[in-house]
């Protein structure tokens, strides 16, 4: 037995010791020892490539995950997080028709945080996003060890997955929304953005020559519909191009409340199946609306 006066202290080490350059050397390591990020993320990944050019970028790391053969990108920093790399994750994320994000860097500020979550919230499975810090650690004179820390993941993510890889049952959130989504489209036949099986909680239609995404979302106590920009923009940019339909909304939807950046919501207890009538005829109504205010701008 060690006695309490023999414990060492855990002392951190800057990275830069060990990987002196990111391409050059960290990336390189990452990928021969990606089962060390796998553990913590819960799912098997082999590497696939490295240093993968999309337009005028490179992709850090690009694995998959072998029992379904998700696609997963991997974006490192030797540092603190910064909006450039998640620009380039999003432009990455199209180009490689990747399902899975691991942004690994040094330390995450709120901001980058916040970021990640909204993506994880506004989303359709089976897409994930994930914020993993990196330190390097030591105690006394031993060899620095890495630790991965994921500090953000999908809210369920934990429930999806096991070690193995990600699980074949929906949790009970997932089939209540697959659930209410197959009703939504045996009721609204032609209603846009389903597809058969999905089991997120927002549905998107682009709406071309305007640059804007009308999106119908389903929570446990109310539905609605907003707008937001094109896929990855962040939504910051687009509320200029948003905004002005406020007024026209409201008009077009007196009985709503129609909020400055353009959204409109109901209370309702969408668990209870017999409301789902009333709920997909709601939905698709107002989805028409934005449509319909939306292309008027430009005829």
């Amino acid at each position: 037995m060690v006695e309490a006066g023999q414990f060492g202290t855990l002392e951190p080490v800057d990275v830069r010791q060990a990987w002196r350059y990111e391409a050059q050397d960290f990336t390189p390591w990452l990928a021969e020892n990606l089962d060390r990020l796998a553990s913590v993320l819960g799912v098997e990944l082999e590497c696939e490539d490295t240093e993968v050019r999309v337009g005028p970028y490179r992709a850090d790391i690009v694995a998959r995950i072998p029992q379904d053969d998700t696609r997963v990108l991997i974006e490192n920093q030797l540092g603190e997080a910064d909006l450039r790399h998640l620009g380039q994750l999003l432009a990455y994320l199209a180009g490689l028709e990747a399902k899975m994000v691991v942004w690994v860097a040094t330390g995450f500020n709120e901001a980058h945080r916040s970021a990640i979550r909204w993506l994880n919230e506004h989303t359709a499975d089976p897409f994930a996003f994930f914020a993993v810090r990196l330190e390097l650690v030591r105690i006394g004179d031993s060899r620095p060890a890495p630790i991965f820390d994921v500090i953000e993941r999908p809210n369920e993510w934990d429930r999806q997955v096991q070690s193995a890889g990600r699980r074949d049952a929906l949790s009970d959130t997932g089939q209540f929304r697959r659930d209410f989504w197959a009703h939504f489209a045996s009721r609204i036949p032609d209603a846009p953005g389903l597809r058969p099986g999905y089991a997120g909680s927002n549905v998107w239609h682009r709406i071309e020559g305007v640059g804007l995404t009308v999106v119908q979302f389903l929570a446990r106590d109310r539905i609605g519909v907003y707008l937001i920009g094109e896929w990855g923009e962040p939504f910051a940019t687009a509320v200029p191009r948003i905004e002005p339909y406020a007024t026209s909304l409201r008009e077009a939807l007196s009985d709503d409340h129609i909020t400055t950046h353009c959204l409109t919501e109901r209370l309702i207890d969408s668990r209870d199946r017999s409301n789902w009538d009333e709920m997909a005829d709601w939905l698709d109504t107002r989805r028409r609306t934005y449509e319909r205010v939306l292309t008027r701008s430009i005829e």
